[in-house]
């Protein structure tokens, strides 16, 4: 998809850190025979940053003063936890809510990432991962007006603390943003993080390694959002004498928290599956990647090297052995899509990563069987369309994906036709299988062959030939029938 790709090209300009991935560490049980954990970044500062009682948290001045003298210092840890050099000093302003809210209202409705954003809803509700009546424009603007902890500006080279979050909650916020401006100082993170991007969008006939490319960018946003919090989480260590490397329970502890969320975070606590892993993933799955390459090869690896030699995909933040061992998994072969969509407007197209796959497994199957089946994708790619002979009917959809094995393919062929109940509201299988069977049974381990379902948005097939799942939904037949000889190599 990469859904997550899509919706972080509007908010990487700005690296925001997210108010349960800055204070709800905090709240993790502190390892046997250990000091316990410093407490001014919990639930006092995530009730007062989530928006309750502004005024009364309004940062003094002489608070700012104090805030602001601390910089330095702060700036001089980061620098030694990375060995990231400082080269110049960095600017720190400090900005209210009102500011952030315009700032994130105007970023969200103008320019192309925009309408990219757009789109992105649309397919996530194809896929049956955000409701369809959702509004995630208006969700994203509340969420980070709920959570934003503290941001660093690429383009101005400032780090900006919060007018409404409580003093002693800025400090680790504020080690997670210095990270930020060491990084760019280092090596120049809007030119960096564009390096990653590609815009599909623009490509008229995408290649293969171009749809392979699709999630450079949610890699790279990983790597720089998860060194950061591995600063923030030792700086508040470090009245215990831990640090994260040799504390997994406090990671563990940490990556449970953020999904799950506290009383004081209504808008993640109510957000759907989707959005509330896709906006912790590089602060999850990016922390844990850092440690891993800390404990494989020390600060250079995990800092400066990855800058160097960036990962490409979520498989390699999700399984960091992948990225160490250097794995490459060869693109897939992809159809003509102008030739075999002749009939059909382009709408959007991209890579459906392993992080997508793992959520929609989750979704549909649970959290035991995601884990047991994500790590055995090896690849996947969707194209959406409209019929031109009807722009405002359903939009239509292929989706091909590989596995490590026929075994695995017919296991998520199983789950992804179980979810087909969920995301319509009329299903029935006219062939061999019935739709209860099929469809209802979640407890189906695999599904082989060509199995067709009919819903109220049009035909649904799902096909299963050796290691690969073709999924067609809402396409003509001929259509259809096309992309199967296309996929298959009829």
């Amino acid at each position: 998809m990469t859904q997550t790709q899509k919706f972080y090209r509007k908010l990487w300009a700005v690296s925001f850190v997210l108010l349960l991935a800055g204070s709800l560490w905090a709240q993790a049980p502190a390892q046997t025979g250990t000091a316990e954990r410093p407490s001014a970044s919990g639930n006092t500062g995530a009730a007062k940053a989530a928006g309750q009682d502004d005024a009364a948290t309004k940062v003094s001045t002489p608070q700012t003063e104090a805030l602001f003298r601390s910089v330095d210092q702060i700036l001089q840890f980061a620098s030694r936890e990375t060995a990231l050099p400082r080269k110049k000093e960095v600017k720190r302003r400090l900005t209210s809510r009102d500011e952030v809210v315009a700032y994130l209202e105007k970023n969200m409705t103008e320019d192309k990432d925009a309408q990219r954003l757009r789109r992105s809803e649309l397919v996530l509700k194809k896929f049956g991962l955000l409701p369809r009546d959702f509004n995630l424009q208006m969700f994203l603007v509340a969420l980070l007006r709920e959570q934003v902890a503290g941001y660093y500006d690429f383009k101005t080279k400032t780090v900006n603390l919060l007018d409404w979050v409580d003093l002693e909650q800025q400090k680790p916020v504020m080690a997670h943003e210095l990270t930020h401006a060491l990084q760019d100082q280092n090596f120049d993170l809007e030119k960096w993080m564009k390096a990653g991007d590609i815009d599909l969008d623009s490509k008229k006939h995408p290649s293969a390694e171009e749809m392979n490319k699709d999630e450079e960018n949610t890699a790279r946003q990983a790597v720089i959002e998860g060194q950061a919090m591995a600063v923030l989480i030792d700086y508040d260590l470090r009245p215990t004498g831990q640090t994260l490397q040799n504390s997994r329970a406090i990671m563990k502890a940490l990556e449970d928290g953020m999904i799950v969320g506290t009383p004081d975070s209504p808008q993640f606590q109510n957000a759907p599956l989707y959005l509330k892993e896709a906006l912790t993933f590089p602060y999850r799955y990016g922390v844990e990647f850092v440690v891993d390459l800390l404990e494989s090869g020390g600060k250079e690896k995990a800092f400066a090297g990855t800058f160097k030699n960036p990962p490409r995909t979520t498989r390699e933040i999700m399984e960091p052995k992948t990225y160490l061992a250097g794995e490459k998994l060869p693109p897939m072969k992809i159809p003509d899509f102008e030739q075999d969509f002749k009939d059909y407007e382009r709408f959007d197209l991209g890579a459906v990563g392993e992080f997508d796959v793992a959520v929609l497994i989750d979704q549909y199957a649970g959290v035991e069987r995601s884990r047991q089946m994500y790590p055995k994708w090896r690849g996947g790619y969707y194209f959406a369309g409209h019929s031109k002979k009807d722009l405002n009917g359903p939009l239509g959809l292929l989706y091909v994906s590989k596995w490590a094995s026929p075994e695995w393919a017919a296991q998520f062929a199983a789950v992804y036709a179980s979810g087909l109940t969920q995301r319509y509201k009329h299903v029935d299988a006219p062939d061999e299988f019935g739709a209860t069977d099929v469809v209802q049974n979640t407890e189906r381990e695999s599904l082989s062959g060509r199995n067709t379902f009919n819903t109220e948005d049009g035909l649904v097939v799902i096909e299963v030939r050796d290691d690969q799942v073709f999924v067609s939904e809402s396409l003509d037949r001929a259509t259809t029938e096309k992309l199967e000889a296309d996929v298959w190599g009829k």
